[in-house]
């Protein structure tokens, strides 16, 4: 028996239904009943009709909700539909949607939630995820002609919702089961738990009070005994505890619906009155409550309890499991086949179904999905596609769902983490694919498939992106390698993609990599930066060289015969010239994303590549004047640079060293030699601009404000020449300045290789418990500085200490040494011309300045090359014998003598090095020395007589010969 909207009474017959399938379940509204069919069919009965008719082209449904003048349906395929009234939103389907609606429509904010339940109230509704996720829409207040305020959505206002919004209060808690009355909703957790919320005017809350209820609040009266089941009527609430065999109620009792025996409310959980005879021989299997009545079904057959607890609790979505994936690559024919086909279709075109497919259920941990915890099984995951991966078949078809449906279908606002697992999950994927294995390099489907990939992740809205950030950011090392990589592997194809769409093609992905680097640099375990690096861009600039090679080889006639792929010379220069122009402007481009580039790639290709076009520029513009010469005596190295600085008119230039009363020649060498002079000039110049601290024997900043002179910015500038002439200028500076260079900020790390002592005492305040770090009695200063507005009299706490620790990092690294930096970095701007140099990581520009100490004296050894002597001639082996005794102070000697620098230059360590040993002729051998050509790391030998000979010249030479030219 139904009202309809006019109070008046309906009544249908069942066996006037003309329904063929089997009902298997059915959900009552005010004035509407919607039938479930075991086909998966849904029908509905109204005033309208006394015949069931089909609702819209519904099918595969495996659940149904009624509400007052709305309904619900969730799918095999883990969608939800709603139809019916909207006027408070219930059908949360969004803004600007009509207030009824006659046929379902998807609710597609909830397409990527896995799906456990759905039920509805009398104008709002719910459902509730596989990971205990909690979202309600609807009416969140009073009905008009009631007072009060109600809160059914639990969310802490009384703002009705036109879309699903998540009951945040609720996460975490193991929720199992959510059910609505009219106005009130309960949620029961797997621990046993009762929250309610909402209409508390009855006494149905059970919270002793008839207040409404804006949050979930627990219903004490059941604290400790454990609930199963809970069923809310209209205005009423019931809860099963099996272990007392009780069925427990509370609310509006005028119609005799608690069951206690008299008609009044009740606002706290009390006993139904079953009859305890037939209770002691069966078991309370269901218990259920309508509008103003209750049902509890006992049986004594044990084995009906599973089958009715899955008919009350709904099936889910389907998902992926062992035993699928087992029949999936199992051999099959065509008809089992075409089966496989749609279970494929079904499953990995829906993230709902995807998502809820890996849940972690070791100790429950899926239930402790939050922003910090995806709730996957990431090595479910794994193993899943490593088996789907042994029949090419399975995974074609998977890979061409993904790629066509899945991807594009992908929500851009999501509601929930549970949504972006899709995320995590399709890189594991990925990772098997054969085209990236390397299987079959010629096919770009898959580099195709993850710049789709990457466009649905750059698609999230902005408070969404942060969201999956974070979730990336708790990976552990091989998922978050995995997926670092499976988006690196969509530069394969770089230069064919960029040749044939631009390098729009490939910059998606190269965005979503700069964000999981960004989100690298901020893990506690970072990866490589080496697992970012690609050698198909970092090719690129080879096939510049190579390009250029071609075209000199046309323009000069080396090419005979044309060649037939690219037609005639006209043809062939203009697509080289074509190509050449792509792969610059895509140089240029690739500035913005450096970390895909290993640092020989930037420094063999991006670094020079800027560093020629300036030049070619500058040469053009000053009518070929490109260098400056500046002339300095030894003795007085220092003052004689800082003249010719400020006497310097343009700062554009190539620097060229002249030592006075020298006859060398700068082809590099000599700058070599003047820089690494001139590091240890600056160390030891009065007044003093740098600090060397004892203990780190890094060099700082003086901080002292009277001692800010032009000095600074000339230091700033003699490094920016030195980086842009390929020079090393080592002033042993810590990392932290290369980290302000790059406008990045310095961390307590820093300090601690700058000041061990001062940053050890910091950490110690960080790691203390409370009473000790009270008893420190420390105050926001800095020795006589203070940290803070008032800093002497706010005392370092537990819960300030993180904020006294930074700012007194600031406060040593950046305010201290505020002007001085500011004049050094303006000076190294204008020594460096070309801000190219941003495209490297601290550490590489700090490598890249002060050069590097990697000494392999052995490949010194294996990479020389012997002019006018054999490698077995005496000379030769009585040098490498005296070469091998010498210490290691002896031998970086030696290296400055060879090169004018004991610094290896980036890209230039002695695994790369090749020495050229030359004879030097001489009337009487034994009483020459030997001589060196920096520039071209040669050595002169002449043919010593005896190992002791050359061992006493040698020594003398690299000791005390410290000019250029004859000798």
């Amino acid at each position: 028996m139904q009202e309809d909207k006019h109070g008046r009474k309906i009544s249908w017959k069942l066996e006037d239904v003309c329904c063929k399938e089997t009902i298997m379940s059915l959900s009552c509204g005010v004035a509407h009943v919607i039938l479930l069919s075991e086909a998966g069919s849904v029908f509905c009965l109204d005033p309208s009709s006394r015949v069931p008719r089909a609702v819209g082209n519904l099918n595969q449904v495996i659940q149904i909700a009624c509400g007052h003048h709305h309904s619900i349906a969730l799918t095999k395929a883990g969608k939800v539909f709603t139809w019916g009234s909207n006027c408070n939103g219930q059908l949360g389907l969004g803004e600007g949607k009509p207030n009824m609606l006659s046929y379902p429509q998807h609710l597609t904010s909830l397409s990527g939630i896995p799906l456990a339940q759905i039920t509805a109230g009398g104008d709002h509704s719910f459902a509730l995820s596989l990971s205990g996720a909690v979202f309600g829409w609807g009416k969140n207040q009073q009905a008009l002609y009631k007072t009060g305020s109600a809160g059914q959505l639990g969310l802490g206002d009384t703002t009705d919702r036109l879309s699903p919004a998540p009951v945040s209060c609720l996460d975490l808690k193991k929720n199992i089961s959510v059910c609505c009355g009219a106005e009130h909703t309960a949620v029961l957790t797997k621990g046993g738990v009762v929250h309610t919320f909402g209409s508390g005017r009855y006494g149905q809350l059970g919270h002793n009070s008839l207040r409404d209820e804006l949050r979930p609040c627990v219903v004490a009266e059941l604290w400790g005994s454990k609930v199963t089941q809970v069923a809310c009527g209209r205005d009423h609430t019931l809860a099963f505890v099996p272990s007392f065999k009780k069925v427990y109620s509370f609310g509006r009792g005028q119609q005799g619906q608690l069951g206690n025996g008299v008609k009044i409310d009740q606002s706290v959980p009390l006993p139904v009155q079953l009859t305890q005879d037939q209770i002691d021989d069966q078991h309370v299997e269901l218990i259920f409550a309508g509008g103003n009545h209750s049902f509890a079904f006992c049986s004594s057959a044990p084995e009906s309890r599973n089958e009715l607890n899955h008919l009350s609790r709904g099936n889910v979505p389907l998902t992926l499991n062992d035993e699928t994936i087992a029949r999936w690559i199992s051999e099959c024919d065509s008809e089992s086949w075409n089966q496989i086909k749609t279970e494929i279709k079904r499953v990995f075109s829906s993230a709902s179904c995807l998502n809820g497919s890996f849940l972690d259920k070791s100790r429950d941990k899926h239930y402790q999905t939050s922003l910090k915890h995806s709730g996957l099984d990431l090595s479910f995951v794994r193993l899943a596609f490593q088996s789907l991966a042994k029949k090419d078949k399975v995974l074609t078809e998977v890979k061409g769902v993904v790629l066509d449906i899945l991807l594009p279908s992908l929500n851009k606002d999501p509601i929930g983490v549970e949504d972006l697992r899709t995320y995590l999950i399709l890189p594991e994927l990925l990772r098997v694919l054969p085209e990236l294995l390397g299987v079959l390099p010629e096919n770009e489907c898959s580099a195709n498939l993850i710049k789709v990939f990457a466009e649905a992740v750059l698609r999230l809205s902005p408070d969404k992106l942060p969201v999956l950030e974070g979730l990336w950011s708790t990976l552990q090392d091989s998922y978050f390698r995995t997926t670092v990589k499976a988006f690196r592997c969509g530069l394969v194809f770089f230069e064919q993609m960029v040749v044939r769409n631009g390098f729009q093609s490939v910059e998606t992905v190269l965005k979503v990599l700069q964000r999981l680097y960004d989100v690298n640099s901020k893990r506690n375990r970072r990866i490589p930066n080496a697992t970012f690096h690609s050698n198909e861009v970092g090719s690129l600039f080879q096939t510049i060289q190579n390009l250029n090679l071609r075209l000199q080889e046309l323009d000069t006639g080396w090419i005979f015969e044309c060649d037939n792929d690219l037609g005639t010379y006209s043809t062939q220069r203009k697509k080289i010239l074509e190509f050449k122009r792509l792969f610059e402007v895509s140089v240029c481009r690739l500035k913005t994303y450096p970390f895909v580039l290993d640092t020989e790639a930037k420094c063999s290709g991006l670094w020079m590549h800027a560093v020629t076009l300036f030049k070619a520029s500058h040469l053009e513009q000053h009518q070929g004047r490109c260098s400056q010469f500046i002339s300095v005596a030894r003795e007085t190295l220092l003052d004689d640079t800082f003249q010719f600085l400020r006497q310097m008119t343009c700062h554009m230039e190539d620097l060229k060293v002249q030592f006075q009363a020298e006859n060398g020649m700068d082809y590099g060498g000599l700058s070599l030699e003047f820089f690494c002079i001139l590091a240890s000039e600056l160390l030891q110049m009065e007044p003093k601009i740098l600090e060397v601290d004892q203990e780190s024997g890094l060099a700082w900043f003086t901080a002292d404000d009277w001692s800010i002179t032009d000095e600074f910015y000339f230091l700033g500038m003699l490094c920016g020449k030195a980086l842009y002439n390929q020079c090393v200028l080592n002033l042993c500076f810590p990392l932290a300045l290369f980290k302000k260079l790059l406008r990045l900020t310095p961390t307590l790390d820093d300090l601690k290789e700058l000041f061990p002592t001062e940053a050890s005492a910091l950490q110690y305040v960080l790691d203390q418990d409370e009473d000790v770090v009270e008893t420190l009695d420390l105050v926001f200063m800095d020795g006589g500085q203070e940290l803070m507005e008032n800093g002497e009299t706010v005392p370092v706490t537990t819960g300030n200490r993180k904020k006294y620790v930074d700012m007194y990092v600031d406060m040593k690294l950046n305010k201290s040494v505020q002007n001085q930096f500011a004049e050094f970095e303006a000076g190294f701007h204008d020594g460096c011309p070309i801000h190219t140099w941003r495209i490297f990581l601290p550490e590489e520009l700090m490598t890249l300045l002060q050069g590097e100490e990697n000494y392999d004296w052995d490949k010194l050894r294996e990479n020389a090359k012997c002019v006018g002597y054999s490698h077995t001639d005496d000379t030769i082996q009585h040098f490498w014998s005296v070469f091998t005794d010498f210490s290691v102070e002896q031998k970086k000697t030696f290296l400055t003598f060879l090169t004018g620098t004991d610094r290896l230059p980036r890209g230039k360590s002695l695994s790369r090095m090749q020495m050229t040993i030359f004879h030097l002729p001489s009337a009487d051998p034994d009483e020459c020395y030997p001589k060196a050509q920096t520039c071209n790391v040669k050595l002169g030998l002449p043919n010593y007589s005896s190992v002791d000979i050359l061992r006493d010249k040698l020594l003398h030479a690299i000791t005390y010969c410290d000019v250029f030219g004859d000798y």
